[in-house]
């Protein structure tokens, strides 16, 4: 009888404490991917959003945590938030979109894949588009 509850006590608190690690690591990230947003975006004010974007206009991107920046310059930068669950986005995935038209919109599916093996990562949905702009 001893012997199974030794273990059980060690994993139940193995896992605690891993849980708690865990909500650490997340505090962390979030607070690192804030900063970096807001080293992205310093100096341009944030527009009015907009529910689709020309692809062709913006030709890089960043991403930082769940968000994903369209730059056309250092002057001119859209951000769309997404949902959560494109999990390559932080690992530098690649991103695939699925439009149904010339731009990209706002509840548009992005998956991410993984450029070594190909094998899919995630998926999420565009949110809104901030336009930010040098005032």
């Amino acid at each position: 009888m001893y012997r199974f509850l030794l273990p059980a006590a060690l994993l139940i608190g193995g896992t605690a404490a891993l849980s708690a690690d865990t909500k650490g690591y997340q505090a962390r990230q979030a607070a690192q991917d804030k900063v970096e947003l807001d080293k992205q975006l310093a100096g341009l004010v944030p527009g009015k959003p907009q529910t689709c974007i020309d692809p062709i206009r913006y030709r890089d991107t960043a991403r930082v945590g769940d968000t994903i920046l369209y730059k056309n310059g250092r002057n001119d930068i859209m951000r769309t938030d997404t949902g959560g669950g494109c999990f390559g986005l932080r690992n530098g995935d690649a991103i695939v979109t699925k439009t149904f038209g010339s731009q990209l919109c706002r509840g548009d599916i992005v998956r991410t894949v993984d450029l070594t093996s190909h094998i899919p990562s995630g998926s999420c949905s565009f949110g809104d588009f901030i336009p930010y702009r040098k005032p």
